[in-house]
């Protein structure tokens, strides 16, 4: 099969976040897969996800739309049939697709039961569950097949699932194939507020590695936060990775490494309830920025993207390697052409994410800044209807202050970089909602002069560069 069509194999984990990797510099030892990954293929150094929390992530990889225009703001929402996705392009393309784990995205109402043929985003092949932590523990998987029928896997989870991405790639591996393998690791289990990693992975991690905000900003959280889990976390993500490697093992071995694309990526961080009430839905780094590397055909030695982009981008960057055309409506555009070095002179300098389910917001996140409002006028969350006001909340400097630990919202000092912000941030919600709410500025304050960060640079880094995609 030429590589103008090659296979495409997608790995998902969930709540994994972005410094868990060796390549981002955490020294545990945790990720030598995705390291090696980084090095051969192409690092996405500052992937930041549209949305921190589960189903408007997915949603928003699966369709390339940000989750309002996919119609899943939150947790609970079924992705509409009638949005195009990666199952369908593919499809359409002659491809078999597979889709083998979680889904989260089948509306919620039988979270332990099967998910209806058309709420499966128009895979084909299926084993799946829509809410895994209410059908699996770390050692027990069901997941449902095509027909609906319970299928019980032997083994630790993630390598059940593993198990299941081989079998599917050994019986398709002659044909052109989609395969979306979604883990439910490192995620905590629900019932038992617990990180089980296999026998004797937590030990091994256990006061390895904890990142500056968690240090900081945890003692103290309820339920023991990262102090409790760190240790069983890392442990979930480097038995993942280990199967990562199984993976690319099976690919060797049928002879087909080379003609096919794997990307492995993150719905979202964690920040372990340090930042509020749950583990993520904030738009802190540690939520909302996550693992990205993409290796195969047209993306071997393609070195490192640098600036942000989002994951939004997944999907298109997938169809344009297939050669296959981009549906309308789609905010994602391709990263191919920053690969190897590459620049686009159109792409925004800034990242767009939505906070719409326990809190309504809005951030924009550059190289440097981190820009985020909330809305002020009493918003539904769940039902997300259009909001007329937000006021500034949170600025932080990412390159003084990379863990996010002071807040430079209203400061006088800052205030024309928090201008600047404003109106990117305007620009992204014309294009991406259609909406021009209005922003409130923070009530201004004078710097701390003891602080440590540096004031802002004069001149203003986004000044003559485009907002928008259009």
């Amino acid at each position: 099969m030429p590589t103008s069509h090659p296979r495409v194999i997608v790995v998902l984990t969930d709540r994994q976040r972005w410094d868990t990797t060796g390549t981002h510099g955490n020294p545990a030892g945790v990720t030598p897969e995705f390291d090696r990954l980084a090095r051969e293929g192409t690092l996405v150094e500052q992937a930041i996800t549209p949305n921190p929390a589960c189903a408007p992530a997915r949603a928003a990889l699966q369709t390339g739309r940000f989750p309002t225009a996919a119609g899943v703001h939150r947790n609970g929402l079924p992705l509409g049939a009638d949005v195009p996705t990666l199952a369908t392009a593919f499809r359409a393309a002659g491809y078999v697709t597979g889709y083998i784990g979680t889904w989260h995205l089948a509306g919620g109402e039988h979270p332990d039961g099967p998910v209806p043929p058309e709420r499966r985003g128009g895979y084909e092949k299926w084993l799946a569950s829509d809410r895994l932590e209410f059908t699996s523990d770390a050692y027990r998987t069901v997941l449902y097949d095509e027909a609906g029928e319970p299928v019980r896997l032997p083994g630790y989870r993630s390598d059940a699932l593993i198990d299941a991405a081989v079998r599917f790639v050994a019986d398709h591996h002659e044909q052109p194939f989609l395969l979306f393998l979604s883990l439910l690791e490192p995620y905590h289990q629900n019932a038992t507020d617990d990180c089980p990693a296999p026998a004797g992975y937590r030990e091994r991690f256990e006061g390895r590695w904890l990142p500056p905000d968690l240090a900081v900003l945890g003692p103290g959280v309820a339920q023991g936060g990262a102090h409790r889990h760190i240790g069983g976390y890392l442990g979930r993500i480097k038995r993942v990775d280990e199967g990562v490697g199984r993976l690319r093992d099976c690919l060797r071995s049928l002879g087909i490494e080379d003609d096919t694309v794997l990307a492995w990526t993150a719905d979202h961080g964690s920040h372990f309830r340090t930042r509020d009430g749950d583990d993520g839905r904030s738009a802190h780094e540690a939520s909302v920025r996550v693992p990205f590397v993409l290796t195969g055909p047209g993306f071997r030695g393609g070195g490192h993207i640098r600036q942000p982009v989002s994951t939004v981008d997944l999907m298109p960057t997938l169809l344009d390697a297939a050669g296959i055309p981009v549906p309308e409506g789609v905010h994602g555009r391709s990263l191919r052409p920053l690969v190897g070095g590459g620049s686009e002179l159109d792409r925004p300098f800034s990242v767009f994410v939505q906070i719409s389910q326990d809190v309504m917001g809005r951030a924009i996140r550059t190289d440097r800044w981190k820009y985020v409002v909330t809305a002020t006028d009493g918003p539904d969350t769940w039902h997300e209807r259009p909001v007329d006001r937000y006021r500034e909340a949170e600025l932080y400097d990412l390159a003084a202050d990379p863990y996010e630990l002071e807040n430079l919202v209203g400061l006088t000092s800052h205030r024309r970089v928090a201008d600047g912000l404003r109106d990117a941030l305007g620009a992204w919600l014309k294009e991406v909602e259609g909406a021009a709410p209005v922003v409130e500025a923070a009530a201004p304050r004078a710097p701390d002069r003891r602080s440590p960060f540096p004031l802002p640079e004069q001149r203003v880094p986004w000044e003559g560069v485009r907002f928008g995609h259009t």
